[in-house]
């Protein structure tokens, strides 16, 4: 029966899930996520070709209903426990559940229902069609089983269903073997009857988890019932109430993340590898890192049952960033729409500062799928309920009862989010402007009570009953009322009657993830074609919206006008329609909605596990070091910013720091290390920055290191003065041009900020709105483009949040070239550099420079900035070769650095003059082989470099590693025997 009706502990319909954005016929999940964070991006052609085949197999192999029609027609009051396929008989898919709907049979959403998914993938289609004896193991886990469990001795239990909708959606899916975790709703202090009640259980294919009372009260009525429930659905807390809850926040956190860690440790004692699992709901948003805490490789998905709030919402939660960080472990995240999918990505984009992509929300290299699923019900059964004869006896009952009067109905559960006070003042307001339907029309309002012992609902439940009193006796007679509401909720089969013999079914929710009240109405319709008056705010107006007259419900008179519309709506029209909505209805069922999350989440899994190979391995440390120390001439080339600074935690973009984090400072703990390694005679080390000079010589001048300034546009040795290392005849004409335009966009977005470097201008909206800071970004580009730059010769680089201008072919791979010659005449190198570690938090454009090292890297490709290949000499027995070899397999390289012919001998930027030196000074300084070259980036990202180390402070840990490797503590000898072992990694 409905979720609102069923009386139980599980609603379906307040958040049920709801049909795909995009359009309502739909069978794939949709996510349109463009880098914006608006407008939809459409599914690559691939993935659509996968969704629509899979739907294609779906209906060819499909077998139908969820169990047999015996089993469907039995009375939803008397179920027969005998196993898990028995869940769906036992009542309808929108079981109703106290007002946090968290019981339904989901695992908290209003009757657990979920949305319809994206379509599976071609492993998942080559299983159904090949592999069908094969089956794939499920663990759906959820706040509440999708049973009631009472004690009838020390060792006895009896059991009984309340199955809602996600039970219903989970039985159609084939090939899949289902288990439920999560609690059974009492508590069992004691083992033996711990035991008793697992054994029980088990035969239901249930796994418990056994909270204690103290977790349940600050867990779940706590922080799951006074904090998230009312903030997903807008709803503030009372001002009375606002104190303390703040008061008992942290506890009441601190026992979510208890109770989500109970959940994960069950998950890992059943868990086996190739397992799918489905996290759902509110209550289980810290459980996804949990599990991947525990197993990287686990396939975890995780489901929304509510809606999710817009980000300026949401980010009013103090634990905002935390939760929003563990959904993100999840391998595949959904929503009943597209709205709610949108402002998941949102809250990411402008409080996480991540990158929301078309497919969800990539954080360093690793991405989270988004996708809105509409769910649906199984309405077969809706559609068998009305052929049995005691629901005929009860249709034919009712329409005597009501003969000469048109049937509106209402279901819902007596909460805030409902608007039941709304849609009964639409009703008076109805029946004030049109006296002539006063004893021609009766509106029917089922609603289930909830939540009876909150003060809130008390007040809600006075005031309901204090309007209809009101109305009745305004408009009613001794003979007819024109309200009639029950408090309580009906049978499956009394509720289907009901549904059949309405007129107009109003569903007036102010805040409703789904509402599958409007499916059960509309399955129930098909010989009558009832209208359907359907709030906007309810997700299934994504799904119905066609078919439904649309309102706003709180809008009485719109309300009331549309209730006229309905009554006097023409019978082609009703047909028409009905005929959209019904269409929708039975073809987007529960059990599609299910199977395909479930394919969609393989699929998910699969394509990460391809993007995972483009990312580089997380870098060696202790070989590494071992090739350290057996080198015997080391270059050691060091990025700065994000590199050598301390971390900057994105979510501080507004938090009041900007200033502090725009001054780029050395991380205080390398300062000991650094020095280490420069004092190293055997160690050469560089700074390469796209820092101005100030700023490196504020960070290391006390450092005996050489510094790079600028991308490598101004160079200063270990004892000397800055340099250019600029050619002559390089072009700096739109300097002027382009400063102005940068000065008007920063003056036009606020918290953005440019610098003016020598050759360059950056741009930075790092602390700005992500979303205006892109559109602002988009613009300048496009100013640039067809204004200043037109016809310079310059290079716009794009980063995350930054736009910079500079000179053509200024990159870091170019600037080392020139480098390399200045040290080798420098140092008068004769001892060719044998390993070069090369650590950076480098722009796209400036990885050039891992390749212009790399051995392994065709030479040929290596291209000097006026299109010219590096040249690179092969040698032999430690000597030059006498020629160029064109052998792209050969270990060992001499690569000859650089420098361009003609350059100022005197900076114009008040630089010391030098003397440049020819290239040929160098042609031997590299003597890498593959085991002694090291690129490394910074942050989890695809990259040119062999290796990644994930932040500053792990190049801050293997720095500190090799430099006591090199220069060894009192009383400890390090040498390279000592790290001849097994790298951590």
């Amino acid at each position: 029966m409905s979720s609102e009706a069923a009386g139980d502990q599980h609603n379906s319909n307040s958040d049920a899930a709801m049909p795909t954005p995009s359009s309502n016929n739909s069978p794939a999940a949709s996510s349109p996520f463009s880098n914006d964070g608006g407008g939809g991006a459409p599914a690559s052609p691939n993935r659509v070709e996968r969704m629509l085949r899979e739907r294609g197999h779906r209906h060819l192999f499909s077998t139908g209903g969820a169990s047999s029609p015996d089993a469907m027609d039995t009375d939803a009051a008397e179920p027969a426990a005998a196993s898990f396929a028995d869940f769906g008989a036992a009542r309808s898919p929108d079981a109703a559940e106290p007002a946090n709907m968290d019981d339904a049979g989901g695992g908290g959403a209003p009757g657990g229902h979920a949305a319809r998914p994206p379509l599976a993938g071609p492993r998942s289609g080559f299983r159904r069609l090949g592999l069908r004896g094969m089956k794939q193991r499920l663990l759906v886990v959820a706040n509440r089983l999708p049973v009631s469990a009472n004690r009838r001795g020390e060792d006895q239990w009896s059991l009984e269903i309340s199955a809602g909708g996600l039970v219903s959606a989970l039985l159609g899916v084939k090939d899949v073997d289902a288990k439920w975790i999560g609690w059974a709703g009492v508590n069992v202090p004691d083992e033996v009857g711990q035991r008793a009640l697992t054994k029980a259980l088990a035969e239901k294919r249930c796994i418990p988890v056994f909270l204690d009372e103290e977790i349940v009260h600050q867990y779940y009525n706590g922080y799951c019932n006074n904090i998230l429930w009312p903030l997903f659905h807008y709803l503030g807390l009372p001002q009375e109430d606002r104190l303390a809850t703040t008061r008992n926040f942290e506890s009441q956190f601190d026992a979510y993340k208890r109770a989500n860690q109970m959940f994960a440790d069950v998950v890992y004692q059943h868990y086996k590898e190739g397992d799918v699992i489905w996290c759902h709901d509110y209550h289980l948003m810290f459980l996804p890192k949990c599990l991947k805490d525990h197993d990287i490789n686990m396939k975890v998905g995780w489901f929304l049952h509510t809606p999710f709030p817009s980000s300026e919402i949401y980010r009013t939660l103090p634990s905002r960033s935390e939760l929003l960080r563990s959904v993100l472990c999840a391998d595949l995240v959904g929503f009943h729409t597209y709205d709610y999918a949108r402002h998941f990505v949102s809250a990411c984009t402008r409080i996480l500062g991540l990158e929301g992509t078309p497919e969800g929300v990539e954080d360093q290299g690793k991405l989270t799928r988004v996708a809105a699923f509409p769910i649906g019900i199984d309405s077969d059964r809706f559609k068998r309920a009305l052929e049995i004869p005691g629901v005929k006896r009860h249709i034919s009952e009712l329409t005597q009862r009501f003969a000469g009067r048109k049937v509106m109905l209402g279901v819902d559960r007596l909460d805030m989010i409902k608007g039941i006070p709304q849609k009964i003042l639409a009703f008076e307001k109805f029946l004030e402007e049109n006296p002539d339907w006063n004893d021609k029309v009766v509106l029917l309002q089922i609603a289930v009570p909830t939540r009876t012992d909150v003060p809130e609902y008390q007040k809600l439940t006075s005031q309901v009953h204090e309007i209809v009193g009101r109305i009745n006796g305004r408009f009613g007679t001794l003979t007819a009322v024109p309200i009639h509401h029950l408090d309580r909720s009906l049978d499956f089969h009394a509720l289907c009657a009901l549904y059949a013999v309405t007129d107009v079914a109003l569903v007036t929710s102010l805040r409703d993830g789904m509402n599958l009240v409007s499916y059960e109405y509309v399955a129930c319709q098909g010989s009558k074609k009832g209208v359907l008056i359907l709030s906007e705010f309810a997700g299934a107006a994504q799904s119905l919206g066609a078919g439904a007259i649309l309102v706003n419900p709180w809008n009485i008179t719109e309300v009331a006008d549309s209730i006229n519309h309905a009554l006097t709506m023409t019978s082609d029209e009703r047909e028409k329609r009905h005929r959209h909505n019904y269409a929708h209805v039975t073809t987007h069922t529960a059990q599609d909605w299910a199977e395909t999350f479930v394919c969609e989440l393989n699929d998910t899994v699969a394509e990460a596990q391809m993007r995972t190979r483009q990312v580089p391995p997380v870098l060696p440390s202790r070989t590494a070091i071992q090739q350290y120390l057996h080198s015997r001439n080391r270059l050691l080339i060091l990025g700065f910013n994000s590199t050598l600074t301390e971390p900057v935690e994105s979510s501080g973009r507004r938090g009041g720091d900007q200033i502090k984090e725009m001054e780029l400072k050395l991380h205080p703990d390398l300062k000991g290390p650094l020095r280490a390694l420069c004092e190293d005679e055997h160690t050469t080390v560089i700074v390469l920055s796209g820092s101005d000079r100030s700023v490196l010589d504020e960070n290391f001048g006390e450092f005996n290191l050489w510094l790079a300034a600028e991308h490598g546009m101004f160079l200063r040795p270990t004892d000397g003065e800055w340099m250019t290392t600029m050619p002559e005849h390089l072009n700096m004409d739109w300097v002027d041009s382009v400063k102005h335009v940068f000065e008007y966009f920063t003056e036009r977005t606020p918290r953005s900020h440019f610098e003016h470097r020598e050759t360059s201008f950056v741009w930075n909206y790092k602390y700005a709105d992500v979303e205006f800071g892109r559109l602002q970004a988009r613009d300048m580009l496009q100013h640039l483009w067809t204004g200043p730059i037109s016809n310079a010769a310059v290079d716009v680089v794009q980063g995350s949040r930054s736009v910079e201008v500079r000179s053509v072919g200024v990159t870091k791979g170019a600037a080392i070239d020139r480098i390399l010659g200045e040290i080798v005449h420098s140092k008068s190198m004769v001892t060719p550099i044998d390993y070069v570690l090369c650590i950076g938090h480098f722009l796209g454009k400036d990885e050039d420079i891992y390749v212009f090292f790399d051995p392994e890297y065709p030479s040929e490709s290596k291209v000097k900035p006026d299109g010219a290949s590096v040249s690179v000499d092969r040698r032999q027995n430690g000597r030059p070769s006498n020629g160029r070899s064109n052998s792209r397999n050969s270990q060992s390289r001499t690569q000859k650095s650089q420098v361009a012919p003609e350059r100022s001998s005197s900076s114009s930027h008040g630089t010391t003059g030098n003397n440049h030196h020819d290239w040929r000074e160098g042609s031997s300084v590299l003597d890498l082989n593959g085991d002694n070259y090291f690129s490394c980036a910074v942050g989890r990202k695809r990259s040119n470099a062999r290796y990644l180390l994930n932040s500053s402070e792990d190049v801050v840990s293997f720095l500190k590693e090799m430099a006591e490797s090199t220069t060894p503590r009192a009383g400890f000898q390090s040498s390279a025997a000592d790290y001849m072992f097994l790298d951590r990694q």
